[in-house]
């Protein structure tokens, strides 16, 4: 397409060359995946790219840049006269915001894939993974539907991953993010569900994606690293309900959801565990292996199950039936569904060591996540529960005391260890979650070494025990400075359970 077409109606100012330029190859932020034909857009901060990166992006072949004022070499109206050598031809654009106006590029690049496909976005602290695998897994086997997810489990069709280049983002920067609805719409998907993180949704990836439904499942404290006050966090969660979907489904049990009405007056449908909801669950029955609950929708009941235990599991089922239905699917069969959903990876992961020991693996890595895994364990749990958890280096350091006083308060034993310690010395992280276990009176050790930490679990562990390992879920690697090393908890357990029989 000419760029021309691509940025129509968007308020630019050509700075060099013809906009008439034909962007044949897409368009990307990292410089180093500049091709002959792209367009280069140049976001500024961007680690592998920005406005420094641009002599390298035309050498490598980009046909058009793309750029925003202030920036760093390009000042005044014009450009530098390196910049203007190096073109040879390429057209430079500048636009008032590159994030927003990459968002709608590169939508129409891809003829605009949301709009053929029923788009669902979840958001909020916790839960997002949960209801994106609950989604997929109740559509197809309801309906036989094929699904695609977009989320921290990485971006498929079914059970196919669609090979992208390695990122840690759960919400893909929008070049990405269209360039999978593209291939998702291309190869028969009918549904499409992602998780729209605060980070996403402040950064406009998934602008012009044409939401059909928006989910909000809660808000607790994280991501301050990132937003610095709870009410910027939060309304960065509410701009996916500011003109990003078409109808929400919200969780009337959370304060932040009943925020949601007011901007979507008429299109917002609730459910709930306690508060009066469109979609309420009632009389729930929980154990090890599940929990059996009473749905009720428009004067009518339900009964219904779900192979997870835990109250927010219970939540989690709502929101998704509540979304599909609102979607236009039969609530009976998506109810039906349910129970025969598989476990969703990294959340609630159950395994039975050979000793009798069972070891759940979850995500848990918030003050609210850890307690309510940690909550729903204790209703189950016959003997002790030991608790191996840790917290991410440079993030949040205001939740790591707090983290430390809700495993203590609710585990016979802890081991501490490292998370993703990125730029941070793990024992200074360390250091920080103390005083929180401290205060418990709960007896922990103190072990770096996330293996030797899981190893040592398991060796304390009795037969009836319960381990949780906490934290990072399904994720497939340690962050150690800029390093992603290769890392499973569930691989872990179970290959050091076979070596201790």
């Amino acid at each position: 397409m000419k760029l021309s077409e691509l940025l129509a109606g968007h308020d630019h100012d050509v700075l060099l060359g013809d906009p008439g330029t034909r962007v044949t190859a897409g368009a990307c932020f990292d410089a180093h995946r500049v091709s002959p034909g792209s367009l280069f857009i140049a976001v500024p901060g961007h680690r592998e790219g920005g406005p420094e990166a641009i002599g390298s992006a035309l050498a490598r072949g980009a046909v058009a840049v793309l750029v925003e004022e202030p920036a760093p070499g390009l000042p005044g109206p014009g450009l530098p006269a390196a910049v203007r050598l190096s073109a040879d031809g390429a057209c430079v654009v500048r636009v008032a915001d590159t994030r927003k106006a990459a968002a709608l590029i590169t939508s129409r690049y891809y003829g605009d894939p949301g709009r053929a496909m029923d788009m669902v976005a979840v958001t909020g602290t916790n839960g997002k993974t949960s209801v994106s695998y609950m989604v997929e897994s109740v559509l197809r086997i309801a309906e036989g539907a094929k699904v695609g997810v977009i989320g921290t489990g990485g971006n498929r069709i079914g059970d196919e991953l669609i090979p992208m280049p390695h990122s840690v983002l759960t919400t893909p920067e929008s070049p990405d993010f269209q360039y999978l609805l593209g291939h998702m719409r291309d190869h028969g998907v009918g549904t499409v569900v992602l998780e729209a993180t605060s980070m996403g949704l402040l950064n406009h990836r998934v602008d012009h994606s044409f939401i059909d439904v928006g989910i909000f499942t809660n808000l607790t404290q994280d991501h301050l690293d990132d937003h610095g006050t709870m009410e910027h966090y939060r309304d960065a969660k509410l701009r996916l309900f500011g003109g990003l979907c078409r109808r929400a489904v919200v969780n009337a049990d959370d304060p932040v959801g009943a925020l949601v009405p007011a901007l979507m007056p008429g299109l917002v449908r609730t459910y709930a565990l306690d508060a009066e909801a469109d979609y309420r669950a009632t009389d729930l029955d929980m154990d090890a292996f599940g929990t059996r609950f009473t749905l009720h929708h428009d004067g009518r009941k339900y009964p219904a199950a779900i192979p997870v235990p835990g109250r927010f599991s219970v939540a989690n089922a709502l929101a998704t039936v509540a979304a599909c239905h609102v979607l236009g699917h039969d609530l009976g069969g998506l109810v039906a569904a349910l129970d025969r959903m598989p476990p969703v990876p990294g959340r609630l992961e159950r395994f039975e060591a050979p000793r009798g020991t069972s070891v759940i693996v979850d995500y848990a890595h918030s003050p609210d996540s850890l307690d309510k895994v940690l909550a729903a364990i204790r209703d189950f749990a016959g003997a002790r529960v030991i608790t191996v958890f840790g917290c991410g280096g440079d993030r949040d350091v205001t939740k790591r005391a707090r983290m430390g006083e809700i495993a203590g308060s609710h585990s016979d034993l802890c081991v501490l260890t490292s998370d993703n310690p990125r730029d941070e010395d793990p024992e200074a992280i360390m250091d920080q979650i103390t005083p929180g276990l401290t205060a418990t009176g709960a007896p922990f050790e103190r072990i770096a070494d996330r293996r030797d930490a899981i190893a040592f679990a398991l060796s304390a562990a009795g037969p009836a025990d319960i381990v949780l390992v906490a934290g990072k879920g399904s994720e497939p690697y340690q962050i150690v400075g800029g390093r992603l090393i290769p890392f499973s908890d569930m691989a872990t357990v179970r290959e050091l359970s076979a070596a201790q029989g």
